[in-house]
């Protein structure tokens, strides 16, 4: 498989995360805020944001067809690289400032973004290992 074919199927399923991502968001603000407050929802959407990127790269890995590591590592750093440049762009966009869009990568009142972030790059490495394990 081409580099291109790679880059063009993590990009996809790079798509498919993103739209889980803002899913996870409405339910932490319409459901898990109101139910349990600002810092249990944030812990408890960043922990299931982080399960369900490991699930979408366990599940998407056949389709990627790729098993190097740097591969791989390849993938999620280009996770990693569209997801900054998406909430950066969308934050700036709405108006948000520079601070605030900073203010996010910090671990105040729960917030696992940073987590988020870290599983997002490691995410097609750790389902390829949990396929070899898992199988």
């Amino acid at each position: 498989m081409t580099l291109m074919e790679i880059s063009f199927k993590a990009l996809i399923i790079w798509v498919g995360i993103l739209v889980l991502a803002i899913l996870n968001g409405f339910l932490r603000e319409s459901v898990l805020i109101p139910t349990f407050g600002t810092p249990a929802a944030l812990v408890l959407s960043g922990l299931a944001l982080s399960a369900l990127i490991i699930v979408v790269a366990y599940l998407s890995l056949p389709w990627l067809q790729t098993t190097s590591n740097i591969e791989l590592f390849s993938v999620g750093l280009s996770w990693l690289a569209l997801t900054i440049f998406f909430e950066f762009s969308f934050g700036l966009l709405q108006g948000k400032s520079w601070f605030e869009l900073i203010e996010a990568y910090t671990f105040k009142d729960g917030n696992l973004w940073p987590v988020v972030l870290t599983v997002t790059t490691f995410s097609p490495y750790i389902a390829a290992k949990l396929r070899v394990w898992l199988l």
